[in-house]
């Protein structure tokens, strides 16, 4: 297992009180004019905007109030809020979302310090050194923003998606009912599911050894995702499956699930593009490429890819056919995201065949033109790229 430092500073009030404690919370991280933070309408008709309006006032905080964030983030949208921060001298963000409005949220709170342009933080030409303080309530468990240190914001401007990281970007609390959950559409759901799995998979699939302790717990928690997935799908007010899947998600993207291993993340860097380019859904994305991805690179360890098949998959170990076991595996795994209702390639996901200048073009932006490589595992050149993404069309 190799070294590493362990860092989860987020305070989770989970439960179907927790959000009694949204005020006393930001009162707590000193939070005097906030700014309220939030995706479309259904927060507003949910009640939970006037839930959250009326704890800020008890508590005593001032706040603004931010709308309109869109699934794959913005730029333009980032950098009105950080006007509106400077100009109404905000000292605290509230994010009231999923991921797409807790990542506008960080990238706000990483640009109102900065003098530069907070797109800097996402090509390298600058890292995050102060933020304000960020805190959530969440309503769509699935990227598991709310307890991570990185985001994903996409540049309208050519259609960039690219990703940040700073322990900065750790909110201070975050406040998670379960009920909130219960009128999220069936394939919003899925798409949530599938993303949890796979920030657990891209740490699983690793070449580091001795990590025994770690596998044992992404096993788990896909299989307990897995199992929770068509509860969740056949009753979407099940309480108990609603809420194994909302404190998965956290756990799926704290990294507590990647102690001691080297992460791959390819897939994720491959999918950036493709919501990038098409603005499809971020899980269903991923759905589309990970077989690919798992049969291009599984001859780089194919022992990882045996045993997820027989731990997690329950696919009987065939010992005299290593391959054809860890086949089986990526195969089981691509029915359990068909079931769910995911697409399994990009023909499926986008709706219609996509050309080979796309293709390149995805390998092109996803490579940086060739000057960069994505993934551990197997590390992807732009030739390998654009295979993949080929093996997925």
């Amino acid at each position: 297992m190799r070294d590493f430092t362990y860092y989860a500073p987020t305070e989770v009030a989970f439960g179907k009180d927790s959000e009694s404690k949204i005020g006393p919370l930001v009162s707590k991280y000193n939070g005097k004019k906030v700014l309220l933070h939030y995706g479309g309408k259904s927060a507003e008709r949910s009640g939970l905007l006037d839930v959250v309006r009326a704890s800020l006032r008890k508590a005593g905080a001032g706040f603004v109030e931010l709308g309109g964030v869109v699934p794959n983030p913005l730029l333009s949208k980032v950098r009105e809020g950080i006007d509106l921060c400077r100009k109404d001298k905000v000292d605290f963000i509230l994010a009231v979302g999923g991921g797409s409005v807790i990542d506008s949220s960080k990238a706000i709170a990483i640009g109102v310090p900065y003098n530069g342009d907070v797109w800097d933080f996402f090509t390298g030409k600058a890292e995050p050194d102060a933020a304000l303080p960020l805190g959530v309530v969440l309503t769509i468990p699935a990227a598991g923003s709310e307890m991570s240190d990185s985001l994903v914001i996409t540049n309208g401007d050519g259609g960039w998606k690219r990703s940040c990281g700073s322990y900065l970007l750790r909110p201070k609390f975050a406040v998670m009912n379960p009920v909130r959950t219960f009128t999220l559409p069936p394939f919003q759901t899925a798409c949530g599911i599938t993303d949890m799995i796979m920030h657990t998979m891209e740490r699983f699939f690793s070449l580091d050894d001795d990590m025994t302790i770690t596998d044992n717990l992404a096993e788990a928690l896909i299989r307990t995702v897995m199992d929770m997935a068509p509860r969740v799908l056949a009753d979407p007010e099940d309480y108990h499956a609603r809420a194994q899947i909302m404190w998965a998600g956290s756990l799926a993207h704290n990294d507590l699930t990647g102690c001691g291993t080297t992460g791959d993340w390819a897939t994720h860097d491959l999918e950036h593009e493709l919501s990038g380019m098409f603005d499809v859904a971020h899980g269903a994305g991923l759905a589309a490429l990970w077989g690919s991805w798992a049969r291009y690179v599984k001859e780089c360890r194919l022992s990882r890819f045996v045993r997820f098949a027989v731990n997690v998959m329950g696919v009987p170990n065939d010992f005299t056919d290593p391959e054809g076991t860890a086949l089986r595996g990526i195969e089981a795994m691509e029915r359990f995201f068909a079931g769910i209702g995911m697409p399994t390639s990009i023909h499926k996901l986008i709706g219609r065949e996509i050309s080979d200048g796309e293709l390149a073009e995805l390998a092109r932006k996803a490579s940086n033109g060739g000057t960069t490589t994505v993934g551990s595992f197997r590390v992807l050149k732009l030739q390998d790229m654009e295979n993949i993404y080929k093996m997925a069309k």
